[in-house]
């Protein structure tokens, strides 16, 4: 058993078909080892069944997919060994405490009673759940289980760890706490698939994001590349007298060649910023016309419009998840 590839994931023509369904439609992934690579996506669009295929938990339909140079069909017990999966559901059992559940399935992993023990003691203080650590997991919080369920994968070390909307259903608090701890896991030598359809969570996390929608990668690439493929960014100035208001406008068409626009309010003016070169010539104009500036911000294009401009909706518009309710049904099946 060898990680030694330089790419932790590489797919190629993924496909997962559920009746008439074709949740995930043809798939093409390369995860670079020692990353956070991000698949961002609305409800249904094939995520979690691309997971499922990654991981060995679902059987595809077509393609190939590769963990470490290691096939996901024909050597699916060295790729088990290879990764760490938690899924958007805990698979923790809440009858027990936090130390039962680690220590549990610790054992089951072979570690002896002992090395269970200190497993346990070690990734419940990780994860901030050392003071916890007794308590039946009945009276945690949403946040403290989902804590807790990632420390579970987290016990033999996988060098590829697949979270699947890892902080869906979070306080603001606990989700940046659950960032944290992902920029902890690459920092010492993981690699991280993360799913998600939170737009900020891809923008902070991820080195590279693949956008899918109904099944497929509409794009990919690093987040200011993608904000860059749907258009320019914009300079934003406020100024200190709306009376210079024309004057500005009139010298952003001169230097800038581009058209401005005036907010309601009619201090703030916006124009499309297609060569940063010429902003500096800009200042120099406005300084001379005696227009003085409250503030000036150079905003990129959103994940948002992103998404928006890729796909004709919104990352968060409600899709009926029948692919996802599927996988899952498969996977209780089996």
């Amino acid at each position: 058993m060898t990680t030694s590839s330089d790419w932790a994931v590489e797919a190629h023509g993924l496909v997962k078909v559920f009746g008439d369904n074709r949740a995930v439609d043809g798939v093409d992934l390369s995860v670079r080892a020692g990353t956070v690579y991000g698949v961002l996506g609305p409800n249904g669009a094939g995520k979690t069944t691309t997971i499922s295929m990654l991981a060995t938990l679902l059987k595809p339909d077509g393609g190939t997919a590769t963990i470490f140079g290691h096939d996901v069909r024909r050597e699916q017990q060295i790729v088990r060994q290879l990764i760490g999966v938690t899924a958007q559901f805990a698979s923790v059992d809440e009858r027990l405490s936090a130390t039962e559940n680690l220590v549990i399935f610790s054992r089951l992993l072979g570690l002896s009673r002992s090395e269970a023990k200190r497993k346990s003691a070690e990734l419940l203080e990780e994860f901030g759940l050392t003071d916890a650590a007794k308590r039946p997991l009945s009276k945690f919080s949403g946040g403290m289980r989902r804590r807790l369920d990632l420390a579970a994968s987290l016990i033999a070390q996988p060098p590829l760890i697949f979270l699947d909307e890892p902080t869906t259903g979070l306080d603001p608090r606990t989700r940046a706490q659950m960032w944290d701890t992902i920029r902890r896991l690459v920092a010492t030598g993981s690699t991280v698939l993360l799913t998600t359809q939170y737009l900020d969570e891809a923008d902070q996390l991820a080195d590279r994001i693949a956008v899918i929608d109904r099944g497929r990668v509409v794009a990919e690439g690093t987040a200011d590349e993608l904000k860059a493929s749907v258009g320019e960014s914009s300079l934003q100035l406020r100024l200190a007298d709306r009376a210079d208001m024309e004057d500005a406008r009139r010298a952003i068409t001169s230097v800038l060649g581009v058209e401005s626009v005036v907010s309601p309010e009619g201090t703030r003016v916006t124009a499309p910023m297609r060569n940063p070169d010429t902003v500096a010539e800009l200042l120099v104009t406005f300084r001379e016309a005696g227009i003085h500036l409250t503030e000036l911000s150079v905003q990129k294009p959103t994940l948002d419009e992103v998404f928006l401009t890729l796909t004709g909706h919104g990352v968060d518009d409600e899709k009926s998840g029948s692919d996802e309710d599927a996988a899952e049904a498969e996977r209780v099946s089996a």
